[in-house]
């Protein structure tokens, strides 16, 4: 590997980056000056638009005979999305969370990863299943259309506040097709020159494709997730916050999954390692959002906290075995039964304070 490889690849993060920001921006525009609902635009477009350079990765990887990394940046990036963004948020300042989002939206994104697992099971996602998680996401967002009918007048308002001018004459709408399409071709760039690097890099490594889709992929085609949340909770709008992780990963399940094995010649394979730990993480962090998000409707600083340090021993679990270091299946599964039991200890306790714990009086 030489200097012109890390090169390439900062150049692909940053292309797809650049893409990510302009395609939001215009189909934002566009879809509040085509009369489309506020709400639609922030569940569907927001959510799905911050996830585009993982669809674009993904759907590149499968299509080039790389599906191992296709797989590894879904998985990575959904535990990306809850341990590390949120928790980092969280740490910020603590985010209160929407009742729709514990009623509707967690429970589809537990429902779509565990289906992500049933898929997975027999080592690959084929085209048949990727049908069904892609006509899933078509049914999700109709629903959030369908949803939008209802919408208070106040969440109009705090929409049209995070998109600004919106585009209204024809010359206004041409001109954000044109920064959608300028958005979708540095998407198209950058995952090609970012996927040609990270295989080559995976090789000088000596560790697999897929560790590199979990790490460094995950991570890099997650930034604008971390942009638009953090930005979100600076300015305490802290349900667009959590709303966008939530919705970026129901759409990484549903129609990065779903697209990506649809285009795959033999479909995406699930490598064995990762059907043995990644993806029953992917599915215990997309489970423990539930009672946190129940009990109180807020996530804390401390919770936050924790969020970040289950991200910093999964990526310890992943340099250790992919560096193959001697005795690492012992190191890890000796952390893991310190780290699992607190796990439970910690919900019994934001239970008990959420249900059982006397409250104190209302002041009169």
């Amino acid at each position: 590997m030489d200097w012109l490889t890390l090169v390439l690849l900062i150049a692909g993060f940053v292309l797809l980056v650049w893409g990510a920001e302009l395609l939001i921006r215009g189909a934002s525009r566009l879809a509040a000056g085509l009369g489309i609902s506020p709400l639609v635009i922030g569940l569907t477009v927001v959510s799905y638009g911050t996830s585009a350079p993982e669809l674009f990765i993904s759907t590149f990887s499968a299509w080039s005979g790389a599906a191992d990394l296709a797989f590894g940046n879904i998985v990575g990036s959904n535990i990306f999305n809850i341990l590390f963004i949120l928790g980092l948020c969280a740490l910020i300042a603590a985010l209160d969370v929407d009742a729709r989002l514990i009623r509707v939206d967690v429970p589809i994104m537990i429902g779509a990863t565990a289906a992500a697992w049933v898929f997975a099971a027999d080592g690959v996602v084929d085209r048949a299943e990727g049908l069904v998680l892609a006509a899933g996401v078509i049914g999700y967002t109709a629903y959030c259309i369908r949803a939008s009918r209802n919408e208070p007048p106040e969440v109009q308002e705090e929409y049209a506040r995070e998109y600004g001018r919106k585009a209204h004459t024809r010359r206004q709408i041409a001109a954000q097709i044109i920064l959608c399409a300028v958005g979708l071709i540095l998407l198209v760039i950058g995952s090609h020159i970012l996927v040609k690097s990270c295989v080559t890099i995976a090789r000088w490594l000596g560790v697999s494709e897929v560790v590199i889709g979990l790490t460094i992929v995950a991570a890099g085609t997650s930034l604008p997730e971390v942009a638009t949340s953090v930005v979100a909770a600076l300015k305490k709008e802290r349900d667009i916050a959590v709303g966008n992780l939530v919705g970026s990963n129901i759409f990484n399940i549903l129609s990065v999954l779903g697209f990506s094995a649809l285009v795959a010649p033999a479909g995406i394979t699930a490598p064995p390692q990762s059907l043995a730990f990644d993806v029953p993480v992917m599915m215990a962090v997309a489970i423990v959002c539930l009672p946190i998000f129940f009990t109180g409707h807020r996530i804390s600083r401390w919770e936050g906290a924790l969020f970040l340090g289950y991200y910093v021993f999964y990526i310890f679990e992943q340099i250790v075995l992919g560096a193959q270091w001697p005795n690492a299946q012992r190191i890890v599964v000796s952390i893991a039964w310190f780290v699992f039991p607190l796990t439970l200890i910690t919900l019994g306790v934001t239970a008990y304070r959420a249900f059982i714990a006397p409250r104190p009086a209302p002041p009169a």
